[in-house]
């Protein structure tokens, strides 16, 4: 499913909660005026919908970090991954919100380099978070049974993890939750950046050190995401840490360059090539990596 048809997907649940408020209306008169309100209210939340989702969409999915990484000659560590012991103390919405999106990054990770029976663990934790956050049709039963079934195929796998996060933000956003989806981007995102930081810093690659300079854009798109829900309070909190750690990507140099893309007519896939380079230094990762580093124990740590 291509991300342009989830977001004409939102577009749609949105047009269809506006005619079944107006349909639950008990006058004429009163579904007039209901009618007009619920149309100015689905205006403007369509508005502001569509600004999330031109920064939701340009965000790596934590596949396609945990891709990045591995082209890139990353190994697999299970210990860069968040505790499944962790997942029981995450008691409140936003607690696990955020680790929806660390422990998705964390399934996306072990799918990526063929730890199935890892897979299976997290994937697993991701349903219980699902479920307590009231989206469990994405991460069920059925999923489950998909990925077992599937377990020796890896791009199966990976479908069906992309499949399930965007049926999750799809609902989400539909029942007027951008706040609850954008904390489960932003967690999946400290935790892509967590493990390349760990990854960096136990192995000189430049291509590795690279992928993380390119995040240096990523970032960008999260704070304008998370700007646009910073009345929550916990967005808000997430926003300072993801500013102040925006400060050290400042100081790589960016080299700009023309970007080309292609859509490949079958997949629906887009690859982008070409468009700005990055000069990165040793200090700067490890600035970077220090700050992750305490972003994501934040993060893991919230209950």
């Amino acid at each position: 499913m291509s991300r342009n048809s989830i977001g004409m997907r939102l577009i749609l649940g949105a047009f269809v909660c506006v005619l079944a408020s107006c349909g639950n209306s008990e006058s004429n008169s009163e579904e007039k005026e209901n009618a007009s309100t619920d149309t100015a209210a689905s205006k403007k939340g369509k508005r502001d919908a569509s600004n999330a989702q031109k920064v939701f969409y340009a965000l790596p999915s934590p596949i396609e970090t945990a891709d990045l990484l591995k082209k890139a000659g990353a190994t697999y560590n299970k210990d860069y991954l968040n505790s499944l012991d962790n997942a029981t103390k995450y008691n409140t919405s936003a607690g696990r919100a955020l680790n929806l999106g660390v422990y998705g990054t964390d399934l996306s990770f072990t799918t990526i380099f063929d730890a199935s029976s890892e897979s299976l663990l997290y994937l697993k934790k991701v349903n219980n978070l699902a479920s307590a956050l009231g989206i469990s049709d994405a991460f069920g039963e059925t999923t489950m049974d998909r990925m077992q079934a599937n377990s020796n195929n890896r791009d199966s796998l990976l479908s069906i993890i992309s499949d399930s996060y965007w049926t999750a933000d799809a609902y989400l956003q539909e029942n007027q939750r951008p706040a609850t989806s954008a904390l489960i981007v932003a967690g999946g995102w400290v935790e892509g950046l967590y493990i390349a930081t760990r990854v960096a810093l136990s192995k000189d690659n430049p291509e590795i050190n690279n992928r993380i300079a390119e995040q240096k854009l990523s970032l960008d798109n999260l704070i304008g995401l998370m700007t646009e829900q910073k009345k929550d309070q916990d967005v808000s909190a997430m926003l300072s840490d993801l500013i102040d750690l925006r400060d050290s990507f400042t100081k790589i140099k960016t080299n700009e360059g023309k970007s080309t893309s292609k859509t490949d007519p079958n997949t629906h896939e887009t690859t982008i090539g070409g468009g700005s380079s990055f000069t990165v230094s040793k200090d700067q990762i490890s600035e970077i990596a220090k700050k992750a580093e305490a972003l994501r124990t934040k993060t893991i740590n919230k209950s």
